[in-house]
């Protein structure tokens, strides 16, 4: 465990310290803009269970809309202009960069893994959250892992790091499969239960909240295997300094803060404890002012 948490450490340490700026910079970019409009464009995702999608009333909910709630009430405090309004953008899992980066939206609070090739169209925040790209199946499909999969077909969102995660592992694992591109993934889920694919490829928890919306859920089953590593974190204005300083600003003090267990306990109680891996996340994401 000393190996697995001195590794994190590595890991997560340097992405966050890279984008420390000076205490007292004068505002500029999407921070001076909402400073100067009192107003935050946050875009959402509305299928993206349970950490951005919407609620009966058709309003944004879920962990990283109420991390960036938090985020944007210590905003508020940083810039000393009173309340905020917020207009909540709606995005895809195609459109959501696209929107940060036309300047449609000031962040996005989703389900959004940090890559290299995203680094080149948006920037990041300190990380949210850690999960890993799993497959989701009917129990009446035999076999407990993607090798089981072989010559069957496999549902997973275009364009998205999970379509490239499950290449990878078909490649490694030499498994051939048919890959169905997938424009939601609740139109996975309906091709799922009507037995046209066999699985749908996504991260773990989002197949989770997935599997809580089928017909019968009890009918579904999640693979224990993970193919892939996927770090979460709000999406931001390439090269913003001053906007990223803010937001890993705010995160730091929701993470060291009560509310952190709350929103934890709130979403993800049926997953228990944060894992080992999340609570050195959390702690490296605590930077001191």
């Amino acid at each position: 465990m000393p190996q697995l948490s001195l590794l994190l450490a590595a890991l997560f340490l340097v992405p966050s310290l890279s984008f420390a700026q000076a205490v007292g910079a004068p505002l500029e970019g999407r921070l001076k803009k909402v400073h100067d409009t009192r107003t935050i464009a946050v875009a959402y995702r509305p299928d993206a269970l349970p950490f951005s999608f919407e609620d009966a009333d058709k309003k944004p909910a879920g962990y990283t809309v109420d991390l960036c709630r938090a985020v944007i009430a210590s905003i508020e405090r940083q810039l000393g202009a009173g309340p905020l309004q917020v207009k909540w953008v709606p995005v895809t899992a195609q459109t959501r960069f696209t929107a940060i980066a036309s300047g449609q939206a000031d962040m996005e609070c989703g389900a959004s893994t940090v890559t290299l090739a995203r680094k080149k169209e948006v920037g990041f925040s300190s990380l949210v959250f850690l999960d890993g790209t799993g497959l989701l199946v009917m129990k009446t499909t035999p076999g407990y892992s993607l090798l089981a999969l072989a010559g069957k077909k496999i549902g997973v969102l275009k364009g998205t790091s999970n379509e490239r995660a499950l290449a990878e592992a078909m490649k490694a694992m030499s498994v051939s499969a048919t890959v169905v591109s997938l424009q939601t993934r609740e139109e996975g889920m309906a091709k799922l239960e009507s037995g046209d694919i066999d699985a749908v490829a996504s991260d773990r928890v989002l197949l989770m909240g997935l599997a809580a919306q089928a017909k019968d859920p009890s009918r579904t089953a999640l693979l224990a295997e993970a193919l892939s590593y996927e770090p979460y974190a709000i999406a931001l204005p390439r090269g913003d300094w001053a906007m990223q300083q803010a937001v890993d600003a705010g995160l730091a003090q929701v993470f060291a803060s009560p509310a952190l267990p709350e929103i934890y306990a709130k979403w993800f109680a049926g997953l228990g404890d944060p894992s080992p891996a999340l609570q050195v996340m959390y702690g490296l994401g605590r930077l001191p002012e």
